[in-house]
């Protein structure tokens, strides 16, 4: 048999670890309320017995659950867990109930892809930056930002995780020497981290810095035998540009980089928002606030027309003087003439070759092949004096097809530039998320983060999943299918359809209710029926109710029993005999029958009392009752 799992807050089952880090552990969970699958983190025991630890991981839990963004992984719940350590002792450990998300770090994505290209890192990194300019509007610094801490889900869609305990963490002044805390992240942390200073927003800008440096070289920015000197690095050394080590990465992601590694907290971006603006700048060919701040700083001069080489330029001889005028010379000076035209032959020769004296090369326009194949694309920029770099993505059209296309189409660019082609690869497949319970307008935002599209929606009636919210989707929660796809959701209509319970128990018309949300209210009444059985309902079958109603049952009880019905007996009283003749020898006035036998109408009894007071009823036929001997 197997072992019961489990359960947190009489809701959550604790399933299989996913997860581990310095600080708790990660398991696959299920909300049995919900019905969804979550993320638990279960902090270590060895940990929940600090006090001050406990109250600051309660607070983070707190403001992490308010943090609502789509590159946020969500958190849905925390809550406490009362354990017994072997020797008796209460342990009480902390736990986050969070959004579970497939798909894979972007640790894992470097250890088995390597470097990104360029344009994908900067895309993927103004996702993550747009969150942490989230959370820091909120007064949420994150203090561990690093590959391990970034989910990428199946749509290529980057999520921050770990919001909160990383305050707890840094909140308990962790040094160099708590190897627990600090060991694993030393490579992205900020220089004022490492000094044990104060730590602002800008830290987190300064370890995003370190994350982009490894998406696109492969390496952080500065590597060591330990993490202590791995710190003073940060500290004191400057970091090489990202070209360095990956030449496919262009200048001017370089600068951004580089801007982002500034030592001085001041100098680097002071928000996330302007860091994602100069990527975007980047993927875009604008100009970026981290070049202006370069050249401002003297750290970098601004680009300048190059000047042409020349060489000394001739003296212009007066005619006057190469002719001479006889008197004043000796020796003519046309000699002298024809070696300075032949220097001047010279130099103009020179330029020419040099082109010197060649017009700027003309711009043309680039042509227009979006939509067109690979091939097709190719052919047209090559004829019009272009070369042609490639980059394949995943989207909605065919395979092979171009998507997008920098420069633009018909844009002015010197004839040999580089256009770069986005070719589709095809669209990515996507598991369709869970929406229970999300109501429409946020259950949309979801679907299209993911790549998905909202289709037809219908009400079902639902007793599990409150007014106007998801029920179902279609496809199915989980179904894997490709970006672009169009879901379907049914929304809960807030009713239930009121079941048949005549002829049930009361128990179990109760229970049958009960399965669908409805309550009964009970009327006893007297009925033929079996007693505690239900001979009426107030609501026909299939009857269509609010959740929460209260059915009337009408349910029989014991009639109560009549008194016991009493039985007379009646006895007729004997007619009596005629009397004899007088003749008759053998009868006397000793039978009891003349007028004195005491049956006249001065006794005292009333009539008939002898026959047990009632008398006989006209036309009965008196019994024959035998007669008392004669006294001697």
């Amino acid at each position: 048999m197997s072992e019961p799992r489990r359960l947190l807050a009489d809701r959550y089952e604790v399933g299989d670890l996913i997860g581990r880090g310095g600080m708790a552990d990660v398991h696959l969970g299920y909300d049995t309320r919900l019905g969804r699958e979550v993320a638990i983190k279960i902090l270590r025991s060895e940990l929940a017995r600090d006090p001050s630890f406990l109250m600051r991981f309660r607070r983070e839990a707190q403001s992490a659950a308010s943090l609502n963004h789509p590159s946020i992984v969500a958190v849905f719940d925390s809550g406490e867990e009362h354990t017994s350590e072997p020797g008796g002792a209460q342990v009480t450990v902390p736990f986050i109930v969070m959004e579970y998300v497939r798909g894979q770090t972007l640790r894992e994505i470097i250890a088995e892809q390597g470097p990104m290209e360029p344009h994908e890192a900067a895309r993927l990194m103004t996702q993550v930056l747009r969150a942490l300019d989230y959370s820091h509007e909120h007064g949420i610094i994150h203090r561990d930002v690093k590959p391990a801490n970034v989910m990428v889900s199946g749509g290529l869609n980057a999520k921050v995780m770990d919001f909160g305990i990383a305050r707890a963490i840094a909140d308990t002044a962790a040094t160099m020497t708590n190897t627990s805390i600090v060991v694993g992240t030393a490579q992205y942390l900020s220089p004022e981290q490492a000094q044990g200073r104060d730590v602002e927003a800008g830290s987190d800008l300064y370890s995003a810095g370190c994350l982009l440096y490894e998406l696109l070289t492969g390496r952080p920015p500065f590597i060591g035998d330990s993490p202590v000197a791995i710190a003073f690095q940060h500290v004191g050394e400057p970091p090489q540009p990202p070209s360095v080590h990956a030449p496919q990465v262009p200048p001017e992601l370089d600068v951004v980089v580089l801007h982002a590694l500034a030592k001085d907290p001041a100098v680097r971006y002071q928000s996330g928002a302007d860091f994602a603006a100069d990527l975007d700048a980047v993927m875009e060919g604008d100009p970026t606030l981290a070049a202006k701040a370069a050249v401002a700083a003297g750290t970098m001069a601004p680009p300048t027309p190059k000047e042409p080489e020349t060489g000394p330029v001739p003296r212009i001889v007066d005619p006057a003087e190469v002719a001479g005028d006889g008197a004043s010379g000796h020796r003519p000076k046309w000699p002298y003439l024809v070696g300075l035209l032949a220097l001047l032959g010279i130099i103009l020769g020179v330029l020419f070759s040099n082109g010197f004296f060649d017009s700027a090369p003309a711009v043309i326009a680039v042509p227009n092949v979006v939509d067109k194949s690979e091939k097709e694309a190719k052919a047209a920029l090559t004829a019009a004096g272009f070369q042609v770099a490639t980059t394949p993505v995943k989207d909605r059209a065919k395979a092979g097809t171009v998507v997008a296309q920098q420069p633009a189409a018909q844009a002015q660019a010197p004839p040999q530039s580089v256009v770069r082609l986005s070719i589709s690869s095809g669209p990515g497949m996507v598991a369709v998320p869970d929406l229970r319970n999300y109501e429409q307008g946020p259950a949309n935002e979801r679907l299209r983060a993911l790549g998905l599209q909202m289709g037809d929606v219908t009400t079902v009636d639902s007793y599990t999943v409150d007014q106007g919210k998801v029920v179902s989707t279609d496809p199915k929660i989980g179904t894997k299918v490709a970006e672009g796809t169009v879901v379907k959701l049914a929304l809960s209509s807030g009713k239930v359809a009121v079941p048949n319970v005549l002829g049930m128990s009361e128990r179990k018309a109760a229970d049958t209710l009960s399965e669908v949300g409805l309550r009964y209210t009970p009327v006893y009444v007297d009925s033929t029926k079996k007693p505690g059985t239900v001979v009426e309902q107030n609501y026909v079958k299939g009857t269509k109710v609010p959740v929460g109603d209260s059915i009337q049952l009408a349910i029989a009880r014991q009639a109560p029993k009549s008194p016991p019905t009493q039985t007379v007996t009646v006895t007729p009283t004997p007619a009596p005999a005629p009397a004899p003749s007088r003749g008759d020898s053998g009868d006397n006035s000793s039978d009891g029958s003349g007028p004195d036998d005491g049956a006249g109408p001065d006794d005292d009894a009333g009539p008939g009392e002898g026959a047990g007071g009632a008398s006989p009823s006209p036309g009965n036929s008196a019994p024959t009752v035998p007669r008392a001997p004669d006294k001697p």
